[in-house]
Protein backbone atom coordinates (compact mmCIF):
# COMPACT_ATOMS: atom_id res chain seq x y z
CA UNK A 1 0.00 0.00 0.00
CA UNK A 2 1.51 3.40 -1.06
CA UNK A 3 0.69 6.53 1.47
CA UNK A 4 0.84 10.05 -0.28
CA UNK A 5 2.33 11.80 2.27
CA UNK A 6 1.78 15.22 0.69
CA UNK A 7 -2.24 14.22 0.61
CA UNK A 8 -2.10 13.18 4.31
CA UNK A 9 -0.27 16.01 5.64
CA UNK A 10 -2.71 18.46 3.76
CA UNK A 11 -5.71 16.61 4.62
CA UNK A 12 -4.51 16.62 8.16
CA UNK A 13 -4.17 20.54 8.10
CA UNK A 14 -7.25 20.83 6.50
CA UNK A 15 -8.78 18.97 9.47
CA UNK A 16 -7.16 21.12 11.93
CA UNK A 17 -8.22 24.35 10.48
CA UNK A 18 -12.14 23.67 10.47
CA UNK A 19 -11.27 22.53 14.44
CA UNK A 20 -9.78 24.92 15.13
CA UNK A 21 -13.14 27.54 12.90
CA UNK A 22 -15.63 25.69 15.19
CA UNK A 23 -13.97 26.14 18.23
CA UNK A 24 -13.63 29.91 17.62
CA UNK A 25 -9.88 29.92 18.61
CA UNK A 26 -8.78 31.18 15.09
CA UNK A 27 -9.63 34.26 13.36
CA UNK A 28 -13.36 33.97 13.96
CA UNK A 29 -14.83 36.62 12.10
CA UNK A 30 -16.40 40.06 14.06
CA UNK A 31 -19.60 39.97 15.14
CA UNK A 32 -21.48 43.21 15.60
CA UNK A 33 -24.29 44.48 17.16
CA UNK A 34 -27.25 44.89 14.60
CA UNK A 35 -27.10 48.59 15.61
CA UNK A 36 -23.52 48.84 13.32
CA UNK A 37 -24.51 48.18 9.67
CA UNK A 38 -24.96 49.37 6.29
CA UNK A 39 -26.22 53.36 6.12
CA UNK A 40 -25.62 54.00 9.82
CA UNK A 41 -26.02 56.97 11.46
CA UNK A 42 -22.84 57.95 14.07
CA UNK A 43 -23.17 61.28 16.53
CA UNK A 44 -20.72 63.99 15.12
CA UNK A 45 -18.16 66.01 17.12
CA UNK A 46 -17.74 63.35 19.75
CA UNK A 47 -16.18 60.02 20.94
CA UNK A 48 -18.49 57.34 19.26
CA UNK A 49 -18.74 53.97 20.59
CA UNK A 50 -18.06 51.24 18.26
CA UNK A 51 -18.03 47.75 20.19
CA UNK A 52 -19.03 43.92 19.28
CA UNK A 53 -17.39 40.39 19.73
CA UNK A 54 -14.29 38.61 18.49
CA UNK A 55 -12.07 35.66 19.56
CA UNK A 56 -11.37 36.36 23.49
CA UNK A 57 -7.98 38.08 23.83
CA UNK A 58 -7.84 39.18 19.85
CA UNK A 59 -6.41 42.00 18.92
CA UNK A 60 -9.36 43.99 16.87
CA UNK A 61 -8.93 47.20 14.86
CA UNK A 62 -11.35 49.51 13.58
CA UNK A 63 -10.15 51.92 10.90
CA UNK A 64 -12.74 55.14 9.65
CA UNK A 65 -12.37 56.58 6.46
CA UNK A 66 -12.87 60.24 7.12
CA UNK A 67 -9.37 60.15 8.78
CA UNK A 68 -8.29 57.12 7.96
CA UNK A 69 -7.10 56.38 11.83
CA UNK A 70 -7.02 53.19 13.15
CA UNK A 71 -8.13 52.69 16.65
CA UNK A 72 -6.96 49.16 18.50
CA UNK A 73 -8.65 47.22 21.22
CA UNK A 74 -7.86 43.76 22.72
CA UNK A 75 -10.70 42.06 23.19
CA UNK A 76 -12.00 40.49 26.48
CA UNK A 77 -11.78 36.42 27.74
CA UNK A 78 -16.08 36.78 26.50
CA UNK A 79 -14.86 38.10 23.25
CA UNK A 80 -16.27 41.19 24.02
CA UNK A 81 -14.46 44.57 23.05
CA UNK A 82 -14.91 48.31 23.05
CA UNK A 83 -13.46 51.71 20.79
CA UNK A 84 -13.84 55.12 21.26
CA UNK A 85 -13.65 56.94 17.35
CA UNK A 86 -13.04 60.37 17.29
CA UNK A 87 -16.01 61.98 14.88
CA UNK A 88 -15.65 64.68 12.57
CA UNK A 89 -18.41 67.47 11.89
CA UNK A 90 -21.86 66.20 10.13
CA UNK A 91 -21.10 64.92 6.96
CA UNK A 92 -20.65 61.53 4.59
CA UNK A 93 -21.12 58.80 3.27
CA UNK A 94 -18.05 57.26 4.91
CA UNK A 95 -16.50 53.91 5.26
CA UNK A 96 -15.61 51.54 8.84
CA UNK A 97 -13.71 48.70 8.60
CA UNK A 98 -13.42 46.26 11.87
CA UNK A 99 -10.91 43.56 11.56
CA UNK A 100 -9.75 40.91 13.90
CA UNK A 101 -8.21 39.45 11.01
CA UNK A 102 -11.01 39.12 9.10
CA UNK A 103 -12.37 42.55 8.05
CA UNK A 104 -16.25 43.46 8.42
CA UNK A 105 -16.85 47.24 6.32
CA UNK A 106 -19.43 49.55 6.96
CA UNK A 107 -20.76 51.55 3.78
CA UNK A 108 -22.83 54.40 3.52
CA UNK A 109 -22.10 55.20 7.09
CA UNK A 110 -23.18 58.89 7.80
CA UNK A 111 -21.98 61.46 10.65
CA UNK A 112 -24.98 63.54 11.80
CA UNK A 113 -27.47 63.88 14.87
CA UNK A 114 -28.63 61.07 16.46
CA UNK A 115 -31.89 60.76 18.70
CA UNK A 116 -33.54 57.78 20.45
CA UNK A 117 -37.36 57.36 19.96
CA UNK A 118 -39.23 55.55 22.57
CA UNK A 119 -42.34 55.31 24.13
CA UNK A 120 -45.73 53.10 23.93
CA UNK A 121 -48.37 53.05 20.83
CA UNK A 122 -48.53 56.94 20.11
CA UNK A 123 -44.70 56.58 19.53
CA UNK A 124 -45.19 53.36 17.52
CA UNK A 125 -47.81 54.71 15.11
CA UNK A 126 -46.45 54.38 11.58
CA UNK A 127 -46.97 56.96 9.05
CA UNK A 128 -49.27 54.90 6.96
CA UNK A 129 -51.61 55.06 10.42
CA UNK A 130 -53.26 52.22 12.77
CA UNK A 131 -55.94 50.37 11.61
CA UNK A 132 -59.27 52.73 11.04
CA UNK A 133 -56.57 55.34 12.43
CA UNK A 134 -54.88 57.86 9.94
CA UNK A 135 -51.56 60.18 10.21
CA UNK A 136 -53.11 63.88 9.13
CA UNK A 137 -50.83 64.07 6.23
CA UNK A 138 -49.67 60.92 5.74
CA UNK A 139 -50.01 60.56 1.85
CA UNK A 140 -48.06 63.79 0.99
CA UNK A 141 -45.48 63.54 3.32
CA UNK A 142 -44.58 59.44 2.57
CA UNK A 143 -44.58 60.27 -1.26
CA UNK A 144 -42.03 63.26 -0.62
CA UNK A 145 -39.89 61.44 2.08
CA UNK A 146 -37.20 60.65 -0.12
CA UNK A 147 -33.75 62.16 1.64
CA UNK A 148 -30.50 60.87 1.40
CA UNK A 149 -29.61 62.48 4.83
CA UNK A 150 -32.45 61.03 7.13
CA UNK A 151 -31.60 57.13 7.86
CA UNK A 152 -34.27 55.08 10.06
CA UNK A 153 -33.86 51.97 12.75
CA UNK A 154 -37.13 50.06 13.92
CA UNK A 155 -36.04 47.65 16.89
CA UNK A 156 -38.16 44.70 16.70
CA UNK A 157 -39.95 43.86 19.57
CA UNK A 158 -38.76 41.68 22.33
CA UNK A 159 -38.55 41.18 25.77
CA UNK A 160 -36.10 39.65 28.19
CA UNK A 161 -35.16 39.41 31.97
CA UNK A 162 -31.43 39.46 31.65
CA UNK A 163 -29.97 41.87 29.48
CA UNK A 164 -29.06 41.48 26.25
CA UNK A 165 -26.70 41.87 23.85
CA UNK A 166 -28.34 42.24 20.51
CA UNK A 167 -31.74 42.95 19.05
CA UNK A 168 -33.06 42.84 15.79
CA UNK A 169 -33.06 45.78 13.17
CA UNK A 170 -31.49 47.54 10.72
CA UNK A 171 -30.40 50.56 9.60
CA UNK A 172 -32.53 51.78 6.72
CA UNK A 173 -32.78 54.86 4.03
CA UNK A 174 -35.71 57.43 3.77
CA UNK A 175 -37.49 56.11 1.61
CA UNK A 176 -41.22 55.73 0.77
CA UNK A 177 -41.36 52.14 1.20
CA UNK A 178 -39.39 52.38 4.69
CA UNK A 179 -40.94 55.69 5.70
CA UNK A 180 -44.52 54.38 5.95
CA UNK A 181 -43.15 51.57 8.48
CA UNK A 182 -41.87 53.88 11.10
CA UNK A 183 -42.92 55.86 13.11
CA UNK A 184 -44.56 59.09 12.89
CA UNK A 185 -43.80 60.92 15.76
CA UNK A 186 -39.74 60.24 15.40
CA UNK A 187 -39.97 60.76 11.43
CA UNK A 188 -41.84 64.27 11.68
CA UNK A 189 -39.30 65.26 14.58
CA UNK A 190 -35.92 64.08 12.78
CA UNK A 191 -37.46 65.34 9.42
CA UNK A 192 -37.90 69.27 11.02
CA UNK A 193 -34.12 68.39 12.79
CA UNK A 194 -32.37 67.93 9.20
CA UNK A 195 -34.23 70.72 7.84
CA UNK A 196 -33.24 73.58 9.74
CA UNK A 197 -29.94 71.78 11.07
CA UNK A 198 -28.72 70.68 7.46
CA UNK A 199 -27.15 67.89 9.00
CA UNK A 200 -27.70 64.42 8.45
CA UNK A 201 -30.61 62.64 11.06
CA UNK A 202 -30.38 59.39 12.78
CA UNK A 203 -33.13 57.93 14.18
CA UNK A 204 -34.09 55.11 15.69
CA UNK A 205 -37.66 53.75 17.16
CA UNK A 206 -37.59 51.41 20.14
CA UNK A 207 -41.87 51.48 20.91
CA UNK A 208 -44.23 49.12 21.79
CA UNK A 209 -47.85 49.71 22.13
CA UNK A 210 -49.43 49.36 25.27
CA UNK A 211 -46.27 49.31 27.54
CA UNK A 212 -45.93 51.15 31.24
CA UNK A 213 -42.74 53.67 31.90
CA UNK A 214 -41.34 50.24 34.28
CA UNK A 215 -40.57 47.92 31.50
CA UNK A 216 -38.25 50.39 29.76
CA UNK A 217 -36.50 51.15 32.99
CA UNK A 218 -33.38 49.32 34.05
CA UNK A 219 -33.01 46.54 37.45
CA UNK A 220 -30.83 49.16 39.09
CA UNK A 221 -33.14 52.23 37.60
CA UNK A 222 -36.28 50.02 38.96
CA UNK A 223 -34.82 49.37 42.54
CA UNK A 224 -34.99 52.99 43.11
CA UNK A 225 -38.88 52.79 43.48
CA UNK A 226 -40.19 50.54 46.55
CA UNK A 227 -43.71 50.12 44.66
CA UNK A 228 -42.08 48.78 41.53
CA UNK A 229 -41.61 45.03 41.49
CA UNK A 230 -38.92 43.24 40.04
CA UNK A 231 -39.45 40.08 38.63
CA UNK A 232 -37.83 36.41 40.34
CA UNK A 233 -35.94 35.10 37.31
CA UNK A 234 -36.62 31.95 38.94
CA UNK A 235 -40.12 31.90 39.86
CA UNK A 236 -41.69 34.16 36.67
CA UNK A 237 -44.63 32.00 35.48
CA UNK A 238 -44.80 34.84 32.04
CA UNK A 239 -42.79 37.48 30.79
CA UNK A 240 -44.28 40.37 28.67
CA UNK A 241 -43.81 43.83 27.52
CA UNK A 242 -45.59 44.94 30.80
CA UNK A 243 -43.08 42.85 32.87
CA UNK A 244 -40.46 45.72 34.71
CA UNK A 245 -37.49 45.95 33.59
CA UNK A 246 -37.87 43.31 30.30
CA UNK A 247 -37.99 46.27 27.74
CA UNK A 248 -34.73 47.71 28.61
CA UNK A 249 -33.16 44.57 28.98
CA UNK A 250 -34.56 43.53 25.22
CA UNK A 251 -34.58 46.78 23.17
CA UNK A 252 -32.71 49.27 25.44
CA UNK A 253 -29.89 47.12 26.73
CA UNK A 254 -28.31 46.71 23.61
CA UNK A 255 -27.69 50.19 22.02
CA UNK A 256 -26.69 51.59 25.62
CA UNK A 257 -23.44 53.67 24.91
CA UNK A 258 -24.08 54.25 20.98
CA UNK A 259 -23.47 57.91 20.32
CA UNK A 260 -26.84 59.80 20.68
CA UNK A 261 -27.86 63.09 20.57
CA UNK A 262 -30.61 62.76 23.07
CA UNK A 263 -34.01 60.93 23.00
CA UNK A 264 -37.38 61.68 22.81
CA UNK A 265 -40.82 59.66 24.38
CA UNK A 266 -43.93 59.35 24.21
CA UNK A 267 -45.76 57.09 26.78
CA UNK A 268 -47.98 57.73 29.32
CA UNK A 269 -51.34 56.16 29.05
CA UNK A 270 -50.83 52.73 30.55
CA UNK A 271 -49.83 54.55 34.02
CA UNK A 272 -52.51 57.01 34.30
CA UNK A 273 -54.10 55.42 37.45
CA UNK A 274 -50.54 56.02 39.10
CA UNK A 275 -50.02 59.76 38.49
CA UNK A 276 -48.13 60.09 41.86
CA UNK A 277 -45.75 57.53 40.86
CA UNK A 278 -45.26 58.75 37.31
CA UNK A 279 -44.16 62.16 38.72
CA UNK A 280 -41.28 60.18 40.14
CA UNK A 281 -41.09 57.66 37.59
CA UNK A 282 -40.08 59.98 34.51
CA UNK A 283 -37.82 61.53 36.19
CA UNK A 284 -36.03 58.27 37.44
CA UNK A 285 -36.26 56.52 33.90
CA UNK A 286 -34.64 59.76 32.43
CA UNK A 287 -31.63 59.16 35.32
CA UNK A 288 -31.71 55.59 34.10
CA UNK A 289 -30.95 56.04 30.87
CA UNK A 290 -27.93 58.88 31.44
CA UNK A 291 -26.50 56.46 34.17
CA UNK A 292 -26.56 53.39 31.96
CA UNK A 293 -25.40 55.64 28.51
CA UNK A 294 -22.34 56.96 30.07
CA UNK A 295 -22.10 60.37 28.28
CA UNK A 296 -23.41 62.97 30.25
CA UNK A 297 -26.59 64.37 30.84
CA UNK A 298 -28.01 64.06 27.26
CA UNK A 299 -31.25 65.86 25.90
CA UNK A 300 -34.75 64.03 27.07
CA UNK A 301 -37.85 65.81 25.39
CA UNK A 302 -41.51 64.14 25.58
CA UNK A 303 -44.74 64.45 24.74
CA UNK A 304 -47.26 64.97 27.13
CA UNK A 305 -50.52 62.58 26.81
CA UNK A 306 -53.61 63.72 24.71
CA UNK A 307 -56.88 64.10 26.05
CA UNK A 308 -59.17 60.79 25.66
CA UNK A 309 -62.54 60.10 26.38
CA UNK A 310 -61.80 56.70 28.89
CA UNK A 311 -65.75 56.50 29.57
CA UNK A 312 -65.03 57.88 33.64
CA UNK A 313 -63.12 54.40 34.30
CA UNK A 314 -60.08 55.15 36.51
CA UNK A 315 -58.59 58.13 37.18
CA UNK A 316 -58.55 61.14 35.12
CA UNK A 317 -56.34 61.54 32.91
CA UNK A 318 -55.67 65.72 33.78
CA UNK A 319 -53.98 63.95 36.96
CA UNK A 320 -50.92 62.33 34.61
CA UNK A 321 -51.34 65.39 32.44
CA UNK A 322 -50.68 67.26 35.24
CA UNK A 323 -47.81 64.47 36.92
CA UNK A 324 -45.90 65.10 33.61
CA UNK A 325 -46.07 68.82 33.36
CA UNK A 326 -44.52 68.91 37.02
CA UNK A 327 -42.23 66.35 36.08
CA UNK A 328 -39.91 68.27 33.26
CA UNK A 329 -39.15 70.90 35.33
CA UNK A 330 -37.12 68.50 37.80
CA UNK A 331 -34.26 67.46 35.55
CA UNK A 332 -32.05 69.77 33.34
CA UNK A 333 -31.78 69.35 29.63
CA UNK A 334 -35.19 68.16 29.90
CA UNK A 335 -38.55 69.26 28.23
CA UNK A 336 -42.52 68.51 27.98
CA UNK A 337 -44.27 68.81 24.38
CA UNK A 338 -48.61 69.94 25.56
CA UNK A 339 -51.21 68.44 22.66
CA UNK A 340 -54.05 69.94 24.72
CA UNK A 341 -55.30 70.97 21.69
CA UNK A 342 -55.19 67.91 19.29
CA UNK A 343 -56.59 64.95 21.84
CA UNK A 344 -59.65 63.29 20.31
CA UNK A 345 -62.90 62.36 21.99
CA UNK A 346 -62.98 58.59 20.74
CA UNK A 347 -59.53 57.49 19.71
CA UNK A 348 -56.61 57.40 21.86
CA UNK A 349 -54.22 58.04 18.86
CA UNK A 350 -54.28 61.42 17.96
CA UNK A 351 -54.13 61.41 14.55
CA UNK A 352 -52.12 64.96 14.22
CA UNK A 353 -48.74 63.29 14.75
CA UNK A 354 -46.59 65.89 13.03
CA UNK A 355 -48.02 68.54 15.00
CA UNK A 356 -46.33 67.36 18.96
CA UNK A 357 -43.30 66.25 16.57
CA UNK A 358 -42.74 69.30 15.20
CA UNK A 359 -43.23 70.54 18.97
CA UNK A 360 -40.80 68.07 20.16
CA UNK A 361 -38.43 69.46 17.67
CA UNK A 362 -38.82 72.95 18.80
CA UNK A 363 -37.42 71.77 22.38
CA UNK A 364 -34.63 70.34 20.61
CA UNK A 365 -33.82 73.01 18.61
CA UNK A 366 -34.15 75.49 20.83
CA UNK A 367 -32.70 74.41 23.81
CA UNK A 368 -30.14 71.21 22.92
CA UNK A 369 -29.01 73.39 19.37
CA UNK A 370 -29.65 76.42 20.87
CA UNK A 371 -31.06 77.98 18.00
CA UNK A 372 -32.23 82.16 18.78
CA UNK A 373 -35.59 83.32 18.15
CA UNK A 374 -37.37 79.75 18.96
CA UNK A 375 -40.02 79.48 21.94
CA UNK A 376 -40.40 76.07 22.80
CA UNK A 377 -42.20 76.25 25.93
CA UNK A 378 -45.83 76.18 26.27
CA UNK A 379 -47.13 78.72 29.16
CA UNK A 380 -47.39 77.87 32.48
CA UNK A 381 -48.83 79.61 35.91
CA UNK A 382 -46.89 82.10 37.32
CA UNK A 383 -48.99 83.54 40.01
CA UNK A 384 -52.91 83.03 40.96
CA UNK A 385 -54.58 86.16 42.40
CA UNK A 386 -57.83 87.27 44.19
CA UNK A 387 -58.65 90.39 43.75
CA UNK A 388 -62.63 91.50 45.06
CA UNK A 389 -64.22 88.35 43.94
CA UNK A 390 -62.09 88.00 40.71
CA UNK A 391 -59.10 85.92 39.90
CA UNK A 392 -55.72 87.16 38.10
CA UNK A 393 -53.49 84.90 36.41
CA UNK A 394 -50.13 85.56 35.30
CA UNK A 395 -47.87 83.28 32.90
CA UNK A 396 -44.25 82.32 32.70
CA UNK A 397 -43.24 81.45 28.88
CA UNK A 398 -45.57 84.13 27.00
CA UNK A 399 -43.43 87.20 26.07
CA UNK A 400 -45.55 88.22 23.44
CA UNK A 401 -48.95 87.24 25.77
CA UNK A 402 -51.45 85.26 25.44
CA UNK A 403 -54.52 83.79 22.41
CA UNK A 404 -57.07 81.98 21.99
CA UNK A 405 -57.18 82.82 18.33
CA UNK A 406 -60.59 84.52 18.21
CA UNK A 407 -62.52 81.85 20.33
CA UNK A 408 -64.12 82.48 23.41
CA UNK A 409 -62.33 80.57 26.74
CA UNK A 410 -64.36 77.93 28.20
CA UNK A 411 -62.16 75.96 29.80
CA UNK A 412 -61.89 77.44 33.58
CA UNK A 413 -63.23 76.38 36.42
CA UNK A 414 -63.29 78.22 39.78
CA UNK A 415 -64.18 76.80 43.19
CA UNK A 416 -64.50 78.56 46.84
CA UNK A 417 -64.20 76.75 50.26
CA UNK A 418 -67.15 74.48 49.27
CA UNK A 419 -64.38 73.04 46.63
CA UNK A 420 -67.14 72.50 44.25
CA UNK A 421 -65.73 73.78 40.66
CA UNK A 422 -67.90 76.27 38.39
CA UNK A 423 -67.30 77.31 34.74
CA UNK A 424 -65.89 80.81 34.98
CA UNK A 425 -65.78 83.26 32.88
CA UNK A 426 -62.23 84.06 31.46
CA UNK A 427 -60.87 86.77 28.95
CA UNK A 428 -56.69 87.96 27.98
CA UNK A 429 -55.60 90.65 29.26
CA UNK A 430 -52.59 92.65 28.61
CA UNK A 431 -50.99 91.09 31.72
CA UNK A 432 -52.24 87.38 31.73
CA UNK A 433 -55.66 86.38 32.03
CA UNK A 434 -58.93 87.42 34.46
CA UNK A 435 -61.65 84.74 34.82
CA UNK A 436 -64.33 84.87 37.79
CA UNK A 437 -67.77 83.37 38.57
CA UNK A 438 -71.21 84.57 39.66
CA UNK A 439 -71.67 81.38 41.49
CA UNK A 440 -68.45 81.53 43.69
CA UNK A 441 -68.17 84.87 44.83
CA UNK A 442 -65.28 84.54 47.06
CA UNK A 443 -63.08 82.29 44.84
CA UNK A 444 -60.25 79.42 46.44
CA UNK A 445 -59.05 77.91 43.80
CA UNK A 446 -59.60 77.53 39.51
CA UNK A 447 -58.46 74.63 37.57
CA UNK A 448 -57.81 75.10 33.66
CA UNK A 449 -59.12 71.97 31.19
CA UNK A 450 -58.74 69.55 34.20
CA UNK A 451 -60.61 66.71 32.27
CA UNK A 452 -59.98 63.28 30.82
CA UNK A 453 -61.00 65.02 27.55
CA UNK A 454 -61.20 68.89 26.46
CA UNK A 455 -59.68 70.26 23.93
CA UNK A 456 -57.62 73.45 25.38
CA UNK A 457 -58.13 76.96 24.17
CA UNK A 458 -55.25 78.84 25.52
CA UNK A 459 -52.09 79.63 23.97
CA UNK A 460 -48.83 81.65 24.04
CA UNK A 461 -48.82 83.95 20.26
CA UNK A 462 -46.74 81.04 19.02
CA UNK A 463 -49.35 78.82 18.90
CA UNK A 464 -47.92 76.30 21.55
CA UNK A 465 -50.69 75.19 24.18
CA UNK A 466 -50.88 75.71 27.77
CA UNK A 467 -51.50 73.15 29.67
CA UNK A 468 -54.14 71.69 31.79
CA UNK A 469 -53.20 72.69 35.35
CA UNK A 470 -54.86 73.66 38.56
CA UNK A 471 -53.95 75.89 42.22
CA UNK A 472 -55.99 73.02 44.90
CA UNK A 473 -54.46 70.09 45.85
CA UNK A 474 -57.86 68.43 46.30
Amino acid sequence: MVINIGKSLKLISAILLLMALSTGTLWAEIKLPAIFCDNMVLQQQTEAAIFGFATQNASVSVTTSWNHKSYNTKANADGSWKVKVATPQAGGPYEIAVSDGKSVKLKNVLIGEVWVCSGQSNMEMPMKGFRNQPVTGSADAIALSSNPNIRLFTVQKASNLDPQADFSGTWSLCEPENVVDFSATAYFFGLMLNQALHVPVGLICSSWGGTRIEPWMSESGCKNFSWVKIPDKQTVEKLSQKTPTALFNAMINPMVGYGIRGAIWYQGEANRNEPAEYQKLMPGLIENWRTMWGIGDFSFYYVQIAPFDHRSTGVSTAYLREAQLKASTVLKNTGMACILDIGEKDCIHPARKETGAKRLALLALEKTYGIKGINSQSPVLKEFKVVEGTVKLTFDNAPNGLTSFGKELSCFEVAGAAKKFYPAKAFITATGVTLFSPSVPEPVAIRYAFHDFVVGDLFGTDGLPVSSFRTDEW
